[in-house]
C-alpha cells in the first residue's frame, strides 16, 4: 500500500517516484473545496469515495483527496486552501498519531469539519481520547452505510459553510473597517481613488488590476467617464476617457452606471459609487470568478462607504476650488497666489523674480456700460492673452474684480512688455474694445517677508501708480512702506484707550432660521476715542496682535461676555449663548486655557452659554497641537465654532478630528446665494459639509428675507446680520431680547 497521495478524480494527480513516498503531495488543477480521507484501509476510501461522490453542496465544485497515513495528510499542496471535511479511519491508524494529525491540520484548517470512523467497541476509547477535539461527528462500525454516510457528511460541509461564511465575513467587515477609517484621510480625488482600488482588490482576494473612473459634466452639458487612478493592466489609461475604453470593458462600466449597481460580465467586476447629483465613482476589476453571496453582501456595504467618503471628498474639493480659484477665469485667486508666492520665496533664487499686478483701467464704466455679462467675457479675454502671449513658464492669477497678477522672471515680467498686452482692441460679441491698464511691480529678490506681505506690496505699488496717472507703472519701494512712526502711533493710543475705557462690547443677536428665537450673539469690540470718533477693528485689531495687547484685549471682551450670559439668565434668558472672537495670537498663548477657566469660574457664568470662534486658518495651522488644545477647551463645557468658513482650505481627515460643534458661514457666501443660479452652491456644499460631520452651520451677514429663505431651505439651522439686528450694547441687547422676544417668531410664520 503506498503512501502516496491518490485521487480518483481528474482534480488531482498524485506524484509518484519509483513506487516510494511522494516528496509532494499532489498538484491541485482546480479551485474549491476539498475533502480530506485519512486511513490505511483501501476500502475504507473506496466505500467513502463511492458515498460521498453524489454529495455536492450547489455552485461548489469539491475535490477528494486521499492520505494513507497520518504522515501523509500533513503534506498538503499549498493551493488547498479550503479544506472543508477530514474523514479519519480510526480503525486503521494508530490513535497517538490521530491526535497529533488532527492538532496539526487544526492549526491550518481551523474551520474544517471533523468526522471520525470507529468501531462500537473502541468508540469509549475514542471518545475519551479525542475528548478535547471539535469532532463533527462519528461513524459507528466497520461496515458502512452509503446513506447514512451521506445525512453525515451533508451536514458536515453546511457547518463549514456557516462557519467559513462567517469566518470571511469577519474578514470583509474588518477590511472595510479599515477602509472606512482610513478614506476620509486623503485630501485628492486622485488619492482617494487609488486607495479605493487598493481596498476593493484586497476585500476580494483579486490581483491590484484595476481602474476608477469619475463621471464629470462637460461643457457641453454632457456627461463622461474619465479615468482618476489605475492598476496593473489599466495604468496607461490613466485621464482618459471611458469612451476609449475596449468593448467589454466600456460595457460593464455603462451597465454599472446605468443599473447604478454592481455588475459582472465573466471577465470584469464593476462597482457603483453614488455622489452628489451627476458626480460618482465605477471601479473596474479584472475578475473571471462568480462573485458569491457573502462578497456581493461585503461589497454592498463597501459601496455604501465609499459613496459617503466620495461625497465628502467631492464637497471639500468643490471648497477648495472655490477657496483657491477663481469661479470666473478659474485662475489661481488671492489666496491661492499667497501660497505660491510663499512657495517661491521658500525656493533658492534661480532667475530674478518679478510679481506684477495690473488693474484695467475705467472697467467699472465699462461693466455698467456694457453689462456685466460683457465684462465677464472682457475679463475671460484678458486672462487668455496674459497666458497666452505673455510668455511661457509664468503665473497668472485674478486678486480682485479688474486686478490681474503675474509672477515670473524679471525678463518677461517689464512694464513694456504688460502695456504691450493692450496695444491691440479686444474682440467681444462683434465689438472691439480698446482697454488700458495700471501696473504696479515687485522685485522679489528685494522684499523680504511672506507672500502675504508681497502681496500687499505690490498692491502698495499699484495703489500709487493709480494716484499719479492712469496706464502707468511704478515698482515697490520700501519707502512705500506703512510708515512704522503711525503704527507705533495707533498702538500706544489703543493701549491708553483701554486703560480710558474708550473700549467697549457689543452684541449682535444669532437668530434660529427655523422658529425665528434668538438663540445667542456674538461680542464684539469696539473703540470710540476721545473726539467721539470711531476706529474701525480692521484697523486696531492687527495692531493689538502685533503688539500682543490682543491677549489683554481678549480677556477682558471674554469676562464681559460670561458676566452678559450671568446678566441675561438671570432675566429669564437662561440658555442664550454669546460668541466670542479668538484670534490666533491669544489661543496660542500658553495661558489660554488657565485664563478660560478662571473667568468662568470668577464670573459663574454657565460655560455651555459660551463660544470661542476661531478662524479656518487657525484650524489648519499645526492641527496636531490643535487638536489637543481644542479637547481641553471642551473639557471646560464652552463651545468652539470655526469662523468665517470657506475662506481656507480645511482638509476633510483634519475637520473630522477638530473638536468643534459648528461651522460659521463667511459673509462673503451668504451675500452671493441670491447672486445667480449658482450663488448658493458654496453655501449649500458648507451646509452639506455640516450635516455629514454633524455640525450646527450658522451664516453671518444675511442682509434681507431672500437670503434667510434660501439658507433655511438648504439646512442652515442659524443666522446673524442686519436682517435681524446690528450689534447692540448690553443694554439695548436687554430691551431688544424682551420686545422681540415674539416679533422673531412672527417673522418666520408671517
Amino acid at each position: 500500500m503506498g503512501q502516496s497521495f491518490s485521487h480518483p478524480s481528474r482534480e488531482v494527480t498524485a506524484q509518484r517516484k519509483n513506487g516510494s513516498e511522494a516528496k509532494g503531495c499532489g498538484t491541485i488543477r482546480q479551485p474549491g473545496w476539498h475533502v480530506l480521507i485519512v486511513g490505511a484501509d483501501a476500502d475504507f476510501h473506496s466505500a467513502m469515495s463511492f458515498a460521498l461522490t453524489p454529495q455536492a453542496l450547489p455552485g461548489t465544485a469539491l475535490h477528494f483527496l486521499h492520505a494513507h497515513s497520518t504522515w501523509q495528510a500533513t503534506q498538503l499542496p499549498e493551493q488547498a486552501t479550503e479544506l472543508a471535511v477530514i474523514l479519519l479511519d480510526a480503525l486503521s491508524l494508530d490513535t497517538h498519531e490521530i491526535i497529533e494529525l488532527i492538532a496539526t491540520l487544526h492549526a491550518r484548517f481551523n474551520d474544517a469539519r471533523l468526522i471520525i470512523r470507529t468501531s462500537e467497541e473502541e468508540k469509549h476509547e475514542a471518545h475519551r481520547l479525542l475528548a478535547g477535539f471539535d469532532i463533527h461527528a462519528w461513524l459507528i462500525g466497520r461496515e458502512i452505510d452509503r446513506s447514512d454516510c451521506a445525512d453525515v457528511f451533508g451536514t458536515a460541509l453546511h457547518a463549514y459553510r456557516q462557519a467559513r461564511a462567517l469566518h470571511m465575513s469577519n474578514r470583509g467587515l474588518e477590511k472595510i473597517l479599515q477602509a472606512n477609517r482610513h478614506l476620509p484621510e486623503l485630501g485628492s480625488m486622485e488619492e482617494f481613488a487609488t486607495a479605493v482600488l487598493r481596498f476593493l482588490s484586497d476585500l476580494l482576494a483579486v490581483p491590484e488590476d484595476g481602474l476608477i473612473c469619475i463621471r464629470e459634466t462637460l461643457h457641453n452639458a454632457q456627461n463622461e467617464l474619465f479615468v482618476v487612478a489605475a492598476t496593473g493592466s489599466f495604468t496607461e489609461l490613466i485621464n482618459h476617457p471611458a469612451s476609449n475604453f475596449e468593448p467589454a470593458m466600456h460595457k460593464a462600466v455603462l451597465q454599472a452606471v446605468e443599473q447604478r449597481n454592481t455588475v459582472h460580465t465573466g471577465e470584469f467586476t464593476a462597482l457603483y459609487f453614488a455622489g452628489e447629483a451627476s458626480r460618482c465613482l465605477v471601479a473596474l476589476l479584472r475578475n473571471p470568478r462568480v462573485l458569491d453571496e457573502i462578497e456581493t453582501r461585503l461589497l454592498e456595504v463597501f459601496c455604501s462607504t465609499v459613496s459617503i467618503g466620495l461625497t465628502n471628498i467631492l464637497l471639500v474639493t468643490r471648497l477648495h476650488s472655490s477657496a483657491f480659484y477663481d469661479s470666473l477665469t478659474n485662475l489661481p485667486n488671492r489666496e491661492r497666489l499667497k501660497e505660491i508666492l510663499d512657495e517661491t520665496l521658500r525656493q533658492p533664487v534661480s532667475l530674478p523674480t518679478t510679481l506684477a499686478l495690473i488693474d484695467i483701467d475705467h472697467f467699472a464704466e465699462t461693466n455698467d456700460t456694457l453689462g456685466h455679462q460683457f465684462g465677464d467675457h472682457l475679463l475671460l479675454a484678458v486672462a487668455a492673452r496674459l497666458q497666452s502671449r505673455l510668455g511661457h513658464h509664468l503665473i497668472v492669477a485674478r486678486v480682485s474684480g479688474d486686478t490681474f497678477a503675474v509672477l515670473g522672471d524679471d525678463m518677461q515680467i517689464t512694464p513694456d512688455a504688460i502695456f504691450a498686452q493692450f496695444e491691440r482692441p479686444f474682440g467681444i460679441d462683434a465689438q472691439q474694445v480698446q482697454l488700458s491698464a495700471t501696473v504696479g511691480l515687485l522685485r522679489l529678490a528685494e522684499h523680504e517677508g511672506s507672500g502675504a506681505e508681497a502681496l500687499k506690496n505690490a498692491q502698495i505699488a499699484l495703489k500709487r501708480a493709480k494716484l499719479q496717472q492712469r496706464a502707468g507703472h511704478l515698482y515697490f519701494s520700501r519707502n512705500m512702506g506703512v510708515d512704522i512712526r503711525e503704527r507705533v502711533n495707533m498702538m500706544h493710543a489703543l493701549r491708553q484707550a483701554f486703560e480710558d475705557k474708550q473700549l467697549y462690547v457689543v452684541y449682535q443677536p444669532q437668530i434660529d432660521l427655523r422658529s425665528g428665537e434668538a438663540v445667542g450673539a456674538e461680542a464684539l469690540l469696539r473703540w470710540c476715542n476721545e473726539d467721539g470718533m470711531m476706529i474701525s477693528p480692521a484697523r486696531f485689531i492687527p495692531i493689538a496682535e502685533y503688539s500682543g495687547l490682543i491677549v489683554e484685549l481678549g480677556e477682558w471682551v471674554l469676562r464681559q461676555a460670561c458676566l452678559e450670559t450671568v446678566h441675561l439668565s438671570r432675566n429669564g434668558f437662561t440658555h442664550f449663548m454669546i460668541s466670542i472672537n479668538v484670534s490666533q495670537v491669544q489661543f496660542r498663548h500658553p495661558q489660554f486655557l488657565a485664563m478660560l477657566e478662571r473667568t468662568l469660574y470668577e464670573t459663574q457664568a454657565v460655560p455651555h452659554c459660551i463660544e470661542l470662534e476661531i478662524t479656518e486658518s487657525m484650524a489648519m495651522e499645526d492641527p496636531d497641537a490643535l487638536i489637543k488644545l481644542l479637547d481641553r477647551v471642551m473639557a471646560t463645557g464652552v463651545s468652539v465654532a470655526i469662523d468665517d468658513f470657506g475662506t481656507g482650505f480645511s482638509s476633510m481627515s483634519h475637520l473630522q478630528k477638530l473638536n468643534v460643534d459648528r461651522l460659521k458661514i463667511d459673509r462673503a457666501f451668504v451675500s452671493e446665494i441670491t447672486d445667480s443660479a449658482r450663488g448658493s452652491s458654496i453655501a449649500e456644499a458648507i451646509i452639506q459639509l455640516g450635516r455629514n460631520l454633524e455640525l450646527d452651520v450658522i451664516a453671518e451677514g444675511v442682509e434681507n428675507e431672500e437670503q434667510a429663505d434660501i439658507l433655511s431651505q438648504l439646512g442652515c439651522a442659524y443666522g446673524q446680520g442686519y436682517l435681524f439686528a446690528g450689534p447692540l450694547t448690553a443694554d439695548r441687547l436687554d430691551e431688544w431680547l424682551r420686545r422681540n422676544r415674539n416679533t422673531c417668531a412672527a417673522r418666520t410664520t408671517h
